[in-house]
């Protein structure tokens, strides 16, 4: 922070979602639901991965990150968020602001890269189906989920770095129910240039490299399913990806209205209505997704309820 001739800000006050008093209620209501579910959704999947050894395979390996992933990214905005729905002062401290920023720009990172290796995975399981555990072995799992969050670390540091780098002297009052990049740049009063290179090159970069690397392996995919004799076998083989390709349109296709639309259509209330969807709903959604659509998850979590019901 510079000071300068301006005071240093040490709280900010979030706008919210809303400022019709009769709606906070009913809202705080409504994502203490979406929270909940959430939370038992993702925190479902990660018990079931880890006590079902029928899916001790690459493919949920990262799916349980996935959920690791959504359960954290969740819990980063939502508990604050309801509070100030029901308080009469919806303040931040300049610490907890720059906690909130750093962690959501780690875990939207982490979404974006894991929905990428497994894609790549899928493409492994239906492109080299006998080299499949050779290839997905232990060592390479656990070097790309490094690589994942050592891109992702290297983001969030940097970007937040340069954000709270910056003078806040305009106001101290942020238009948006969190701690994002958009409304803080507007309060600076000093130079956001090179923040607007690094949010643009940073966007990029990892939700390029991550659509380039799913639809790579997609075509690689849909070009061998195509080639098999068997209509049962491309069925079956469509059928594992359908639960991923749901979660990346979904996912995918919020960030890139995100970011990737016209400057002359943006709004910010449009803005908060997408970043619910993506801080919010798409975690939610994912266990979902995975759990309805998947027979082995389904058929995991039945024998798991089975043998809960039968030590009852």
């Amino acid at each position: 922070m510079e000071e300068g001739n301006h005071s240093v800000v040490t709280e900010f006050i979030l706008s919210g979602l809303t400022d019709h008093p009769e709606l906070q209620v009913p809202l705080f209501v409504l994502f203490l639901l979406i929270y909940f579910v959430t939370l038992v959704g993702n925190g479902g999947m990660i018990l079931l991965i880890t006590i079902e050894p029928r899916l001790h395979t690459p493919m949920y390996f990262f799916l349980g990150n996935l959920s690791l992933c959504d359960f954290c990214y969740s819990s980063t905005i939502a508990p604050k968020m309801m509070q100030n729905f029901l308080a009469e002062r919806k303040s931040i401290s300049y610490t907890a602001c720059a906690v909130q920023l750093y962690l959501s720009f780690l875990f939207q990172d982490i979404e974006c890269l894991l929905l990428a290796v497994m894609a790549y995975d899928r493409y492994v399981a239906i492109c080299n189906p006998l080299l499949y555990t050779v290839t997905m072995s232990k060592r390479l799992c656990n070097l790309l989920l490094a690589g994942v969050f050592a891109v992702a670390l290297m983001d969030s540091t940097i970007s937040t770095y340069y954000i709270f780098r910056l003078s806040f002297c305009r106001s101290n009052i942020i238009n948006h129910f969190f701690c994002d990049t958009p409304p803080l740049l507007a309060l600076s009063c000093s130079d956001t240039h090179i923040n607007e290179i690094l949010m643009l090159a940073f966007a990029c970069y990892v939700v390029a490299s991550s659509i380039v690397t799913i639809l790579l392996s997609y075509i690689c995919i849909i070009s061998s399913i195509l080639r098999m004799r068997s209509a049962e076998g491309r069925r079956k083989a469509f059928s594992t990806c359908t639960s991923h390709l749901t979660a990346v349109g979904i996912f995918h296709g919020t960030l890139l209205f995100m970011y990737f639309r016209p400057t002359n259509s943006y709004s910010m209330d449009t803005d908060k209505i997408a970043s619910v969807f993506y801080t919010l709903v798409i975690p939610m959604l994912n266990p979902l997704i995975y759990s309805l659509r998947n027979r082995e998850v389904k058929s995991a979590l039945k024998k798991a309820m089975n043998k809960l019901l039968t030590h009852s």
